[in-house]
């Protein structure tokens, strides 16, 4: 077995990222991260191979026992998600948006957690990376990464890495949870923590699993939609014990587009959903304050916790 199977701690980007030089994004190919991905290609997503899913699950309960040791530091109520895209760009509104979001929520001392790919997902953790410097900051770093607008574009985690340098932080914390089955969306290295597994089933469960906090729901296609919906089934049975806020970031695109919000609110209004603590608007600080205002005293429980 490769040692590289087994994790005491949860990955961050040196780790995750060790061997890549940002000076030479082809070196991407030879580091840690690529090693994986490319095995993992290699040995097949969908092994039968008891030599090769063997290992793959005691590596993803490593993940899982150093995540949960890490979380146990948090009130759930502080952890908070975002679902969303990996397509929006950097040059977007949307990104800034939730960027701006995630900045001011991780000030107010909430962990921000995203499944730790590239557009909606980059964007929560390069807030929560920006957190207690000034919007006009967030700004700057911002320009230097439009550079490479989307994952696709040559430079996409180089000037992650150059805004890192920039703008170096140690205070705020912040949590990416992606996965190998998606591993040619690179994970963002802004997340100060990666819990990178092999099994998205997991992975998916997991981050509406923690953010007790809530979840912000943006813009997003096939991924989103289904964990709108299996965020709603944990609300609705209280799997977790709690129903927690399910706040959507884009009016026109969750009525119209993607119209699920009037779908829940219906579903709600004939009972067929309970409980669940639904608002949307196009204001992050709207957004900001519906998770602000959810705590332990307002929380729709099983029993107290």
């Amino acid at each position: 077995m490769d040692n590289y199977q087994i994790r005491k701690e949860l990955y961050d980007a040196a780790s995750l990222y060790a061997g890549f030089d940002p000076a030479d994004e082809s070196s991407y190919g030879r580091c840690y991260d690529g090693h994986v991905y490319a095995d993992f290609i290699a040995s097949g997503k969908r092994s039968r191979d008891l030599a090769v899913t063997l290992p793959r699950t005691l590596h993803d309960h490593s993940i899982s026992d150093a995540l949960y040791r890490f979380l146990a530091d948090y009130d759930p109520f502080q952890i908070v998600g975002v679902m969303g895209g990996h397509a929006i760009r950097r040059s977007e509104a949307p990104f800034r948006n939730v960027a701006l979001i995630s900045k001011k929520l991780t000030e107010h001392g909430k962990l921000m957690v995203s499944g730790g790919g590239p557009g909606a997902m980059e964007a929560t953790h390069f807030g929560a990376w920006m957190a207690g410097r000034s919007d006009a900051e967030l700004d700057v770093a911002l320009g230097m990464l439009t550079v490479a607008d989307t994952f696709r574009d040559a430079g996409w985690l180089t000037s992650a890495f150059r805004v890192m340098e920039r703008f170096p932080q140690g205070k705020f914390k912040s949590l990416g949870i992606p996965t190998w089955l998606y591993g040619h969306e690179p994970a963002t290295p802004f997340a100060t923590h990666i819990a990178k597994y092999y099994d998205n089933s997991i992975r998916e469960d997991t981050i509406l699993t923690i953010s007790v906090g809530g979840i912000i729901f943006t813009p997003g296609s096939a991924g989103t939609i289904q964990e709108i919906f299996q965020e709603a089934a944990q609300d609705h049975y209280k799997t977790c014990e709690v129903s927690s806020p399910m706040a959507f970031l884009g009016r026109d695109f969750f009525t119209k587009e993607v119209p699920v919000y009037p779908f829940l609110e219906d579903m709600m209004a004939r009972g067929k959903y309970h409980d669940l603590l639904l608002s949307i608007s196009d204001e992050p600080d709207d957004i900001i304050r519906e998770i602000l205002s959810f705590n332990r005293g307002n929380a729709i429980c099983t029993h107290k916790f």
